[in-house]
């Protein structure tokens, strides 16, 4: 941080009360320390968070990290689950099945810059309580969903909602560590995002068997709904705990809010060592928005605005043009120089990547019940990728053509289905412990290379699949190596640049990602129709340029964190 951006405390205001409201007691004023040359000069973040210390406030961090990041999975990734369970309920068509994929990936599109801004300008904290509780009560609408419609409209909503908490998701544990764990809990967060969708097709598992069909104030509920009900707990667990979290220091620094920024401070190093809040090492923290006046909608004090009678100024509300006039501003960087050519290096290679992960992500569930009702039809027999294609498209039509003979019968969904999704995920959540290890051999710049060209092949050997067995192995693989590429993305992301605009970068970043898992779920029943090749043409030849892409991103790990 550029010498000018340091405040200089005057002794004779540090003698000043503080007047903070804190609610243990102890004082957390910034100008109350009388600083020494060496020992008490303004402390930029990373020195501030690494002598807050690594603890149990980190764990509990992560523990917390657990469901709000299996309600963005859950909320993206169930309707591949109920597909073919819900075929006969909801009457769908191979369109409706890309339509009910797509959809949540639509919303997300659509809300992710509006987030963006909000998580930039209102902090961290209430873009992730917020975010959670509406989504809960989203999760449980789809769940109460009597046609096909009425669940296009709940899940387009949960995505419209959802996406701001996950994007900020990222953002806020980056923003709660030092460089030395920054990496690694972004992998963390990959296992954890691995470990929900390995609990997905579990609680499938556990459910869609269950004769648990019923009504209930005249509506009809079947084990699919008791499934998106259940996916709905972990938003509401999200949104209760964010409630009692700190804001982001990160943030509040970036704001010229320094005194909160030290209280937030105090209270991690407080809930990791148990000692006081005022033994915390750091008493004055370097001031990056120095001369900063209060927002009409808020109240901030710096260190040099601080007086022995200080009355708090009444919030004001803003305008909406106010709002997006300052909302523009902030991110007016991101339409030049450097940050320009950047920015739109990540968006594409975002999309690609989530293009060509997320469609066979999403339709593996399906493929997988084909192949064991062709299995079952066939006396077991295997069969090859296309033939599997071709058996699916032809079930599907004839259930949309002949509604009443088709479903005259619950449909039975083999167990080799529900263990084939197992293992897919539990492989993801075993690439994870690798990762670390290759992330510190290669660096996070080779390994997203190296990864995106793997998954690039891969994508069309899943083509070349004689059997059911060759299919598992190569999809495991290939979601595995992409997801680690993915979390390299958003750890570059993050890394390269600035406080002020990392979260509408991520916000923008997952909107692209969103988008083309969008076109991609809704481009494939389309290609299959047309032959066996296309989709899995379109699949490896994104993930290819993606990895051509990454050649020209700067490296994350020489970027200065800011």
């Amino acid at each position: 941080m550029s010498e000018k951006y340091i405040e200089r405390v005057d002794p004779a205001k540090s003698k000043e009360p503080d007047v903070d409201n804190d609610t243990d007691g102890d004082s957390n004023s910034t100008a109350e320390a009388s600083p020494t040359p060496k020992e008490d000069a303004p402390a930029d973040f990373d020195k501030a968070i690494e002598a807050a210390g690594f603890g149990i406030f980190n764990l509990l961090l992560l523990f917390v990290s657990i469901p709000a990041q299996s309600a963005a999975i859950f909320e993206s990734s169930s309707m591949s689950f109920i597909l073919p369970v819900a075929e006969c309920d909801l009457r769908l068509t191979l369109e409706d099945k890309g339509v009910l994929n797509a959809v949540a990936y639509a919303g997300m599109t659509i809300s992710a810059i509006a987030w963006g801004y909000l998580a930039d300008t209102k902090g961290r904290k209430k873009i992730l309580y917020w975010g959670y509780l509406i989504d809960a009560v989203c999760v449980f609408g789809s769940a109460l969903s009597q046609n096909f419609m009425m669940l296009v409209v709940f899940k387009f909503l949960g995505g419209l909602v959802v996406n701001g908490p996950a994007a900020v998701l990222f953002t806020y544990l980056t923003e709660m560590h030092g460089p030395k764990h920054r990496s690694s809990v972004l992998m963390i967060v990959g296992m954890v995002t691995s470990t929900a969708t390995v609990s997905l097709p579990l609680l499938a598992w556990g459910i869609f068997p269950r004769d648990w069909d019923f009504e209930i104030v005249g509506l009809t509920i079947h084990s699919w709904q008791i499934f998106l009900f259940v996916l709905g707990i972990p938003s509401l667990v999200s949104g209760l705990i964010f409630c009692a979290m700190p804001e982001s220091p990160r943030f509040l620094m970036a704001q010229g809010r320094t005194e909160e920024a030290l209280q937030a401070f105090q209270h991690i190093y407080h809930v990791n060592t148990r000692k006081p809040k005022d033994t915390y090492p750091i008493k004055v923290l370097v001031q990056e928005a120095p001369n900063r006046k209060a927002n009409q909608d808020e109240v901030i004090y710096t260190i040099e605005e601080k007086t022995g009678e200080k009355v708090p100024q009444k919030p004001q509300s803003r305008t909406l043009m106010e709002s997006l006039r300052a909302g523009f501003g902030q991110m007016k960087p991101l339409a030049h120089k450097p940050l320009l050519s950047l920015s739109l290096l990540l968006y594409i290679m975002q999309f690609s990547i989530f293009l060509g992960m997320n469609t066979i992500r999403l339709w593996l569930p399906q493929l997988f019940a084909s192949m064991a009702e062709y299995e079952a039809e066939f006396s077991g027999a295997t069969a090859s990728m296309c033939t599997i294609l071709e058996f699916s498209v032809n079930k599907t039509a004839e259930t949309a053509l002949d509604y009443a003979n088709a479903c005259s019968e619950p449909k039975e969904i083999s167990m080799d289905m529900y263990i084939n999704n197992i293992i897919v995920s539990a492989c993801g959540f075993v690439g994870y412990f690798f990762a670390g290890g290759l992330l510190k051999a290669l660096g996070p710049k080779r390994l997203m290379t190296y990864g995106l060209y793997l998954s690039g092949a891969f994508g069309m050997v899943l083509y070349f699949s004689v059997s059911s067995m060759m299919t598992l192995f190569v999809s495991a693989t290939f979601l595995t190596i992409t997801g680690i590429a993915v979390s390299s993305l958003l750890g570059a992301v993050v890394a390269l640049f600035p406080t002020q605009l990392r979260t509408v970068v991520v916000a923008i970043a997952m909107m692209c990602g969103r988008f083309g898992a969008l076109s991609g779920n809704l481009l494939f029943p389309v290609f299959i129709q047309i032959g066996c090749l296309p989709p899995f043409i379109m699949v490896s030849s994104v993930l290819l340029l993606a990895g051509t892409l990454s050649i020209f991103v700067p490296n994350p790990a020489k970027a200065a964190f800011s």
